[in-house]
């Protein structure tokens, strides 16, 4: 076997993940705020609800591995990292958990996060899958 056929026989062999890494990075003021993710992608399926893969009421880690009305949404920052998104690893590891309501947008067929509005001293953090938007005001202590 020629070394160029052994190699495209390694590159078929590995499976290419169904969500790929994202990342995003801002700067607040003086504070860098990054986040590092794998984005799920729809595939059609229903994505929040009773009928869909994250039903109301229960927690979610946004990312991956393994039409919605306006919904209150308890956004949980958590300490603990290198966790997969299931199980959850408890209040112990909360940071922070901050309420909001979710809107509706155009569909985003990948998980995405990002920024659209910044100033000088705060952040608008969008997560962004479906046609679900879950809007995060952020404004790190001087």
């Amino acid at each position: 076997m020629s070394f160029s056929l052994a190699l495209l026989v390694a590159a078929l062999l590995q499976q290419v993940p169904r969500s790929q890494h994202g990342s995003i990075t801002q700067r607040v003021g003086i504070t860098d705020i990054a986040i590092s993710y794998n984005r799920p992608v729809a595939r059609g399926r229903e994505l929040f609800g009773a009928d869909g893969i994250i039903r109301w009421g229960r927690v979610w880690h946004p990312g991956a591995d393994s039409a919605t009305t306006p919904q209150p949404w308890t956004v949980i920052f958590s300490r603990a990292v290198g966790v997969w998104h299931t199980p959850y690893p408890g209040e112990s590891s909360d940071v922070l958990r901050v309420t909001v309501t979710s809107e509706q947008g155009a569909h985003m067929e990948a998980l995405a996060y990002y920024f659209p509005v910044v100033t000088p001293d705060s952040a608008l953090l969008r997560l962004h899958w479906g046609t679900t938007i879950v809007p995060i005001w952020i404004k790190p202590k001087a």
